[in-house]
């Protein structure tokens, strides 16, 4: 009987990462990610949504190379390491991913993107939209000046109006 118990022991500790993985990297993370849905933090949202991007790119990476990963024997419990990194509350890695790469290449994606290629503005392209354009001309000449653009044109507007009232009656 004693026997039994250690040989099963055995089995668990041989095949920690078959069994700890699935918990670590699915069934945690959508606990954790139902709870951050309902919770009114931005916070854990934005720790689950990056753990599932990198989630889909480690499965991305593991699908294309599946036959080189077969040769590493310690990439399961690499895997594995990272995926707590990732997942776990104490270290919050998908955050921490976030905030140091995620966020720096969507505020400036040309001091990340090695690739990164200039278009070139096509004369077919849609062109940009009043928000665009108002964002844009805040930029380049700041709140008060678009304030003052703003007051111009409707007063412009409504003189125009009472001139266009006087000529027709």
């Amino acid at each position: 009987m004693g026997s039994g118990a250690g040989d099963l022991i055995k089995v668990l500790l041989k095949n920690f990462d078959v069994l700890a993985g699935p918990v670590i990297s699915l069934v945690y993370p959508l606990y954790a990610s139902v709870r951050a849905i309902e919770s009114k933090s931005p916070v854990d949202d934005q720790q689950w949504l990056t753990y599932w991007v990198l989630y889909s790119l480690i499965t991305l990476f593991e699908l294309t190379f599946a036959k080189v990963l077969e040769w590493i024997p310690i990439w399961p419990y690499a895997k594995l390491i990272i995926t707590c990194w990732l997942v776990l509350p104490y270290f919050s890695g998908a955050s921490y991913v976030y905030e140091h790469y995620v966020r720096a290449f969507l505020l400036n994606p040309q001091t990340i993107n090695i690739w990164y290629v200039p278009r070139k503005k096509d004369i077919f392209s849609k062109p940009d939209d009043i928000i665009t354009a108002a964002e844009k001309y805040i930029q380049e000449n700041g709140t008060q000046e678009f304030e003052n653009l703003i007051h111009r044109a409707g007063k412009s507007r409504s003189d125009g109006y009472h001139a266009m009232y006087d000529e027709t009656y």
